[in-house]
């Protein structure tokens, strides 16, 4: 009956212990910490910064995507009931946001307003073909989307001509693909440079320690006991360091960005109220990636001897 009890309290007292160990041990190495938390702030306001662009980037991308248009040209063959039943079918298909029906008069009124002359009075009568004019949802404006999409058009209105901006779209791909290896890249290489600082860091605690971790180790103190308190040390260095760089960013933003450049502003600033709390957050983990595989290395080294 007792021993649950027992067990419990102990557990509790363990966690304890192990909390407030992990607290005092960010007190004790000052120097130390307080450079990794320098040193990791400006890295995580960089990749703050980074990654507010390039989700901004993303957006863009987004936004040029819905732009896409493509025409299906109809034959004359068909009939105007015909055709805008065409367009109500196409309409149907996945991926297609919008499919608008344009008649002979509407593209001679869209002649007219591109170039400033009514094409029937120019050649007496009205050449200009009837047609379909489609809008993708985002996610599907691409030329491998669209290169599905065009076969089941063509089985809706097999005598029509398809035509978009193949390179136009090509160029958009091309650029995001490239953007995204060049963010992804430095990300990593910010987000490791972090990782191994505080890992430093927390291995350098150890060391300074070794004599207590060895007495731990003879008394039969666990792993988990002995390493915790290091984790929750690089965890805090990492919030702290997430923190700080969280409120950069804000102020860049937020306060320089919005008097500054104002227009800037507006096409980064949603991008900036996701980037907040991840900049906490990622610095909040980074701290104890870095520090569980600096106490693990070190343990391991500990236990061959």
């Amino acid at each position: 009956m007792l021993e649950p009890v027992i067990n419990a309290k102990y557990a509790v007292m363990s966690l304890t212990f192990v909390i407030k160990e992990g607290f005092s041990s960010l007190g004790r190495a000052k120097l130390p910490a307080t450079i990794t938390v320098i040193i990791s702030f400006f890295a995580l306001v960089l990749l703050g910064l980074f990654s507010t662009v390039s989700l901004s980037f993303f957006d863009i991308i987004q936004e040029l995507r819905s732009r896409v248009e493509l025409e299906v040209f109809l034959g004359d063959s068909i009939s105007e009931s015909q055709a805008i039943d065409t367009a109500e079918q196409i309409k149907m298909l996945k991926g297609v946001k919008e499919a608008s029906y344009v008649s002979k008069d509407d593209a001679a009124k869209t002649f007219s307003h591109d170039f400033g002359e009514d094409i029937v009075n120019i050649l007496g009568s009205n050449p200009l073909p009837r047609s379909i004019r489609l809008k993708f949802l985002s996610d599907y404006a691409t030329p491998e989307s669209i290169g599905r999409i065009m076969p089941e058009i063509r089985k809706i209105a097999p005598d029509s001509d398809i035509r978009y901006n193949h390179s136009y779209l090509g160029q958009i791909e091309q650029n995001a693909r490239l953007f995204t290896l060049l963010t992804g890249g430095i990300g990593l290489l910010i987000s490791l440079a972090t990782i191994v600082l505080i890992g430093y860091t927390i291995r350098l605690a150890m060391y300074s320690r070794k004599e207590k971790i060895r007495t731990m180790r003879l008394v039969g103190a666990t792993a988990w006991f002995i390493g915790a308190p290091y984790v929750i040390e690089g965890a805090l260095q990492g919030l702290l360091s997430g923190a700080l760089a969280a409120g950069a960013v804000y102020l860049l933003f937020d306060q320089l960005l919005f008097f500054y450049e104002p227009g800037l502003y507006q096409v980064l600033q949603p991008s900036a109220l996701l980037i907040y709390p991840a900049t906490a957050l990622l610095g909040l983990l980074l701290g104890i990636l870095g520090s569980a595989l600096s106490v693990s290395k070190y343990l391991r080294d500990v236990s061959k001897r």
